[in-house]
């Protein structure tokens, strides 16, 4: 029933790349939205590509995110998030600036009282007040 699905909810890069291979939208929210932290990640990805297959791949998954989102910015509340969250991986052992681009989509989603979308959710463990949903990654079973 598509009512039990949240109205809103952010994709981080992981899920947004995975998106095309999706087999159940149920899965996601009915209004997904991404960051502008997942935007600037997809912009990297031609430039780093080893080879010109890669880096066409990564340039269409550049193009179709732009076409399809219009992302949240990482604005001053999201820059206080982040500071949550970085206390968060601290008092976990972990370190925020190993991930800085998954800490960055995580205080948006808390600076926007989001869920966040992830086929890696081990990635967002230990941050204080995240909602983490799982998305089933497509093609492995189990996970």
């Amino acid at each position: 029933m598509s009512s039990a699905r949240p109205a809103r909810g952010i994709l981080d890069t992981s899920t947004v790349i995975l998106l095309a291979r999706m087999v159940d939208a149920t899965t996601l929210p009915r209004e997904p939205l991404i960051t502008a932290v997942t935007l600037g990640e997809l912009s990297a990805g031609p430039l780093v590509a080893g080879d010109d297959a890669e880096r066409a791949a990564r340039q269409a998954h550049l193009q179709q995110a732009e076409a399809d989102f219009d992302p949240l910015p990482f604005d001053a509340a999201a820059a206080r998030a982040f500071g949550r969250v970085a206390a968060s991986l601290r008092r976990s052992g972990r370190k925020a600036s190993a991930r800085s681009y998954d800490a960055m989509i995580a205080a948006t989603a808390l600076a926007n009282d989001l869920p966040l979308y992830t086929c890696n959710p081990g990635d967002f463990s230990d941050i204080d007040g995240l909602e983490v949903v799982a998305v089933p990654h497509p093609g492995v079973s189990g996970r």
